[in-house]
């Protein structure tokens, strides 16, 4: 998974950061909430974990400027004992999960762990971008008509809407798309893009898969 760690802590930001590295997971460290807004701009992540308390912008601004921009990344708060209102705010302003300092890294190295296992079920059953809705357990695609999906279309699909208008990597796509085809490569992410703009076509939408082959790619309405 990709990570954005948020905290202005510095020696608690480096730790993070390595028992996560180690873990496996790919991480982008950032010390304040503006910086961690202006990440989720250009990047695409699993998980945002993002301290209530920083400097320049706090976690909670931070999490709900994320959310208005149509992030629906998993975010998970970290908050101080003493913290209560801040935390039913964070979850009422659309974080996914909260942990109160101190905490233990495997505590929280668990809790990633988890995330990773369910991870559909933290993604909406609709999906919607520009004129297009895509609904995932019926594998259709609706906009001035509607279409059906074979299911790694529809898996392709979810991920370009969820990051709509963010550049994505062959390698990114890959990585999400068919983590679990050791034979999947460039090709067949080139392959199935073209799918899904032929189809976009057919149902008259106005959404373009940007890109070229081997290169990045963007949903944009």
């Amino acid at each position: 998974m990709k990570i954005l760690v948020a905290e202005d802590e510095p020696q608690l930001l480096r730790v993070l950061t390595v028992a996560m590295q180690k873990a496996g997971y790919e991480v982008d460290p950032v010390d304040n909430g503006l910086k961690a807004v202006e990440h989720t701009k250009e990047n695409s992540y699993d998980v945002i974990i993002l301290d209530i308390m920083m400097p320049v912008m706090d976690g909670i601004t931070a999490l709900k400027k994320i959310r208005k921009s149509g992030d629906k990344s998993y975010i998970l708060m970290l908050t101080a004992k003493s913290e209560i209102d801040d935390r039913v705010t964070g979850l009422d302003s659309g974080a996914d999960d909260y942990i109160t300092k101190p905490f233990s890294l495997k505590e929280l190295l668990a809790r990633l762990r988890s995330k990773e296992r369910r991870e559909d079920d933290f993604t909406p059953n609709e999906v919607s971008v520009g004129d297009v809705t895509l609904n995932v357990s019926e594998q259709e695609l609706v906009s001035h008509n509607s279409i059906r999906l074979n299911g790694q279309e529809t898996q392709l699909m979810n991920y370009f809407i969820l990051n709509e208008g963010k550049e994505l990597s062959t390698e990114e796509l890959l990585s999400h798309v068919w983590r679990n085809d050791e034979d999947a490569n460039s090709d067949i992410v080139w392959i199935y893009v073209s799918y899904l703009r032929q189809k976009l076509q057919s149902i008259q939408s106005s959404v373009k898969i940007n890109g070229i082959k081997d290169g990045n790619y963007s949903l944009v309405k």
